[in-house]
């Protein structure tokens, strides 16, 4: 899935001349907005100032302080504290590609840009577990499984072979690592809450079903 399908488009964004009250302003005036990028005359992002920059920049109403330090930061710009070296991301990268730089550089969100930098969009955490929940099927009604299965050629078809001859549909399959060499955890997440059956057929493939509350990378050492 790219980025263009969940980003959000109509970005609120900001000029690097403004003050931080009217950056604080702005992100209040708007919402659940706690990020704005910074943008020249043209468009181009320069930067990015979130919430969390404008509180530990700007006193606390609640505080008492001295009038030299409440002026001082009265006439602080967007400017003097955004992030200049921006994470991004263009809008032919896909989810996963999002997912891993919000890991990687522990960011709450990334300007989507063109290839001249223009700001085309943002994606935030909130936009991409949107797109994960409805990537997912979790949206309707369900069963989440976990089989533990042997990491060979054949078995995914296996396991969708047996659904559909129970009549089962399914929102969604993911496989992840499993801790046990050769070894791997398969979660499928079925579109009914009547599972018996279908778990007794696992079973008798040779299927473990585990708990997926249960499941880890790593062995359980207690």
């Amino acid at each position: 899935m790219f980025i263009n399908k969940s980003m959000t488009v109509n970005v609120i964004k900001i000029t690097e001349d403004k003050t931080l009250a009217q950056a604080k302003k702005k992100m209040t005036l708007h919402g659940e907005i706690r990020h704005l990028p910074v943008v020249d005359a043209a468009n181009t992002l320069i930067g990015i100032i979130t919430d969390r920059d404008i509180r530990s920049a700007l006193p606390s109403d609640r505080n008492v302080c001295a009038p030299e330090i409440k002026a001082a930061s009265e006439k602080l710009k967007v400017k003097d504290i955004m992030t200049k070296n921006v994470v991004v991301i263009t809008s032919e990268g896909t989810i996963q590609d999002a997912l891993l730089l919000t890991q990687k550089y522990k960011v709450g969100a990334l300007p989507v840009v063109d290839g001249k930098k223009g700001l085309v969009g943002i994606i935030s955490t909130r936009d991409l577990l949107r797109a994960f929940i409805n990537v997912l099927g979790i949206k309707e009604p369900g069963t989440l499984l976990c089989l533990i299965v042997e990491d060979e050629f054949g078995i995914m078809k296996k396991i969708t072979d047996a659904i559909y001859e129970e009549k089962i549909s399914t929102g969604s399959i993911l496989v992840a690592r499993y801790w046990e060499k050769n070894k791997r955890a398969v979660f499928p997440y079925l579109l009914t809450q009547q599972v018996t059956n279908i778990k007794k057929r696992f079973q008798s493939l040779g299927f473990q079903l585990l708990d997926p509350m249960d499941w880890s990378l790593e062995p359980d050492t207690k």
